[in-house]
């Protein structure tokens, strides 16, 4: 019960700190001396705080979209492994659950954009969506092949890779790592796919569905896309600690990888700007030609190539 209640924390809280290693290492590489770590939770405290203004042309489906898209996150984290290794919630049905889950969430944001009657917002949610129809494929393919390949239905099957694999198993979780962190990049919204301190109009899309937000509502969507970014982080943590661990081990190995992702995600936007609209196709199809890799070595490996 104590890991769960600690999983849960670190489900909640964990995501500002990235954000705020993130900034840190941003300013560090600027010359700076950056806000504190802790500074996207106090924005997210000041917003809540904040009052809100809706559109008269909006529906009920942009005042509930913030609530239900964070919850649908929140909840589609329940099952993925955390700081102890394991899920809050362990079933064979968990991936599916936490695609189409984080899949919900994303439907209303991106009906919540359109809902405000802004062409603007309408582009962005458009090509949100664009790069959603590519990314999901990719990670059903991966995870699918690895679950296969393990025998293992559960997301538990990611830290069986080597044992199950024989050779092809490190290169499988390096494949796989790629993977998973151009997805995170691209479902964080982070640079060189989007930038999310961007105001210009041709290279916006997270940032510009959710302009028509304030107060809770703009705190609930930087929230959630901050978690999404933790539980990606997640997956690939569960790749590379070994499950021969103890339990304190393991999480204080957990800490690390999410602080090392992070530095690393500063580290990128600070050394590189983001693409050109359209070559982002272009770096997000890699995910998809990198799980086919994955899945011809699995193939290979079952037919004892």
């Amino acid at each position: 019960m104590l890991i769960k209640i600690l999983n849960l924390i670190i489900l909640l809280f964990v995501p500002f700190i990235m954000i705020g290693i993130i900034k840190k290492t941003k300013a560090f590489w600027s010359g700076k001396k950056g806000s504190p770590i802790l500074q996207p939770l106090y924005d997210f405290i000041r917003l809540i705080k904040k009052d809100f203004v809706i559109s008269t042309t909006t529906s009920e489906v942009f005042q509930i979209a913030p609530i239900i898209n964070i919850v649908a996150v929140i909840f589609a984290g329940l099952f993925v492994p955390l700081a102890s290794g394991s899920a809050i919630i362990n079933i064979p049905a968990g991936l599916i659950v936490f695609a189409y889950t984080l899949g919900l969430g994303k439907f209303l944001s991106l009906i919540s954009a359109m809902d405000t009657g802004s062409s603007f917002e309408g582009m962005g949610a458009s090509r949100e969506a664009c790069f959603t129809t590519i990314v999901e494929p990719a990670f059903f393919i991966l995870i699918a092949s690895i679950m296969a390949l393990s025998g293992n239905y559960t997301f538990d099957s990611l830290s069986k890779i080597v044992s199950s694999a024989g050779s092809y198993g490190v290169l499988i979780i390096i494949f796989a790592i790629m993977i998973l962190f151009i997805m995170l990049l691209v479902e964080g919204s982070r640079v060189p796919v989007d930038d999310p301190t961007t105001h210009l109009e041709l290279t916006m899309i997270h940032e510009v569905m959710i302009l028509d937000n304030s107060g809770v509502d703009l705190a609930l969507f930087t929230w959630a896309n901050s978690i999404k970014m933790m539980l990606i982080s997640s997956l690939i943590a569960k790749l590379v600690i070994p499950e021969t661990l103890g339990c304190g081990v393991t999480i204080l190995c957990y800490l690390a990888v999410m602080f090392l992702i992070s530095i690393l995600i500063g580290t990128i936007e600070s050394s590189m700007a983001r693409l050109r609209m359209s070559h982002v196709l272009e770096f997000v199809f890699i995910m998809s030609s990198l799980a086919l890799v994955v899945l011809s070595l699995v193939v290979s490996t079952f037919g004892g190539v």
